[in-house]
């Protein structure tokens, strides 16, 4: 049976277990969304996990609303992400670059401009901005130009993933943000060829993530769904019909990796009684697959062990316990994380967890 503490190949990349830490936004950007050096020390102190993918990371500034997150689509950006990919390398450690674009979870406040999505729809609460909370805006409908533009972001994003160091990417096409509204029929509301049929919902998903492997080739990406239930007022009549295809395509295409994130009726965010996917997803996916959200140590021992997943994604576990990996191999109780300073831009709450003794 594989054990959660044995190594897997995950694509090109070498993982040294099967303990990933989960994409975790913590806002200690700069106003221009350039990472800041305090972000080496953070990712370092966590490079035992098998891999780190990163906190998410805009790939425009059309879709990065999250106030002081990083980006990646100028030369600056770049050159500031490269001590953060060699402190994790220096530790032994591997980091992909989650790619983001947030679509009508951002305010023009942040961004300069009105917010995109597949259709014209908006977020039902209100969004993070430099102003404290403010009230969600109409998203301006994607035309075939904007789509195409949007995709050139993408190959961009991807390529400075790698010219920063990460060891590849992740597409983000979860939790509610662009891709995710267009795969879900609650937010695509499209007659042209991206709407409608679960296949035209997944075209936009299909289409971004060809264009990154044409860039650093699929054994470097992989992408991230959230297959059931509400994600920010994002859901679909019939989530089998559009996610299960929507894998298959992703194993087709030879992605290093699929994760899935699957709130529960007791999960911590997103709560929802839609019953969990992946099983049907395992039998057309074959690749490695990950899964995320709320997982104990024993639940992600019996998890791996059984076969149900190939890996574990930790992500507060991870906020709160850099030496997370040696806290579950030993069995030995976790920090408890800190919810007033998830999105500060110091190092309390970030840096100055405690090791275990």
């Amino acid at each position: 049976m594989p054990s959660l503490f044995e190594p897997i190949k995950l694509g090109s990349i070498y993982a040294k277990n099967r303990i990933l830490m989960a994409p975790l936004t913590r806002a200690r950007g700069t106003r221009q969304h350039v990472p800041t050096p305090i972000m080496a020390e953070y990712y370092a102190q966590r490079a035992t996990a098998g891999l780190i993918i990163s906190e998410a990371t805009g790939i425009s500034r059309e879709g990065l609303g999250w106030p002081y997150a990083p980006g990646l689509w100028s030369q600056e950006q770049v050159e500031a992400w490269k001590p953060i990919t060699a402190a994790v390398h220096a530790k032994d450690g591997k980091i992909v670059a989650q790619l983001w674009h947030m679509g009508r979870m951002v305010h023009s406040s942040v961004t300069g401009q009105q917010p995109v999505s597949s259709s014209a729809t908006k977020a039902p609460e209100p969004l993070h901005t430099y102003d404290g909370k403010q009230a969600p805006e109409v998203a301006r409908p994607l035309t075939k130009d904007d789509i195409a533009r949007i995709l050139n972001d993408y190959e961009k994003a991807a390529r400075n993933a790698l010219d920063a160091g990460f060891d590849g990417v992740q597409i983000h096409a979860a939790n509610g943000y662009l891709i995710d509204e267009f795969l879900r029929d609650g937010t695509n509301h499209r007659s042209d060829e991206y709407g409608g049929s679960p296949e035209n919902r997944i075209r936009f998903l299909r289409e971004v993530t060809e264009r990154v492997i044409a860039t650093i080739g699929a054994d470097r990406t992989s992408v991230r769904l959230s297959p059931n239930g509400d994600t920010q007022g994002c859901i679909d009549s019939h989530p089998e019909q559009v996610f299960v295809p929507a894998a298959k395509l992703l194993n087709d295409l030879d992605i290093a990796f699929l994760e899935l994130r699957e709130p529960g009726p007791h999960g911590t965010f997103g709560k929802t009684d839609q019953p969990k996917l992946h099983g049907p997803i395992r039998k057309v996916f074959t690749k490695p697959l990950v899964l995320n959200q709320d997982y104990t140590r024993d639940e992600a021992i019996e998890t791996v062990a059984t076969g149900v997943a190939d890996a574990i994604a930790f992500g507060r576990p991870f906020l709160a316990n850099p030496d997370l990996v040696h806290r579950l191999q030993d069995n030995l109780p976790l920090n408890k994380d800190d919810i007033r300073t998830w999105y500060t831009q110091g190092a309390e709450g970030y840096t100055d967890y405690p090791l275990a003794q």
